[in-house]
């Protein structure tokens, strides 16, 4: 876990990360879980290299007023809602703000459940492992609400996985989480895509496409074995 390294991209990442993962290969139950937007195609590539399950878990970060892209803490389905120490009151922010951010990041989950998931019923964790996937993974609050959902949901089993992680932010999930699996923590972590050589932003057509080939049969591998990915992504 402790070995500093680069991804060429999501894909390539998620068949890393599926290897450190091959003690859940075909096991009954277990499911792979991916954080959307741009956990969707690491965890796309760790489920079908193990043969496993996948679906997706919508939490969202609630990001520092004025600077969003700084996280105060993440909001997952159920009303689960984790906010890093000293939140509200942190650098000025009010519950009222708290709470009008949660709101709107509520909106975009109940967006985000209508685009990806159309009709389809969300899986049933209850006495299951379930393998949590993002790209990365900076303060951990999103994470953090992640597991707690599948907590909630009855996971027997939660399983935290990312390709690369500060080593603090690790020790907070280690203490949350059954196992945590991860490739990289570098000491000198600033973001996530500091580590990918491609890091473009996952859309939601390519959410939907790699969902629509994970939930048909295993009839989405290629004749040769080996899976196809969407947009020229190389795994090699």
């Amino acid at each position: 876990m402790a070995e500093v390294r680069r991804f060429r991209n999501r894909a390539q990442a998620g068949k890393l990360l599926a290897k450190a993962l091959g003690a859940y290969a075909r096991q009954p139950g277990a499911i792979v879980l991916a954080l959307p937007r741009g956990g969707v195609p690491v965890a796309f590539a760790v489920a079908m290299t193990l043969g496993l399950e996948l679906d997706i878990l919508l939490v969202r970060k609630l990001g520092l007023p004025r600077q969003p892209e700084y996280a105060i803490g993440a909001i997952g389905s159920g009303g689960v809602r984790v906010l890093q120490p000293g939140v509200p009151g942190l650098m000025g922010v009010t519950q009222e703000q708290v709470d009008a951010i949660a709101a709107r990041e509520q909106m975009e989950i109940e967006r985000r459940t209508r685009l990806y998931r159309g009709g389809r019923a969300p899986p049933a964790l209850s006495g299951r492992s379930v393998i949590i996937v993002d790209d990365g993974i900076a303060t951990g609050s999103t994470m953090q609400a992640a597991v707690e959902v599948a907590r909630r949901h009855g996971a027997a089993r939660v399983v935290v996985a990312a390709p690369v992680a500060p080593p603090d932010t690790l020790e907070t999930l280690a203490a949350q989480a059954d196992e945590l699996v991860c490739l990289a923590s570098p000491l000198n972590f600033r973001a996530v895509s500091q580590w990918y050589d491609t890091f473009d932003q996952t859309s939601d057509e390519e959410v939907q496409d790699l969902l629509a080939m994970a939930w048909r049969s295993q009839d989405d591998r290629q004749p040769n074995g080996q899976l196809h990915y969407p947009k020229g992504e190389d795994t090699t």
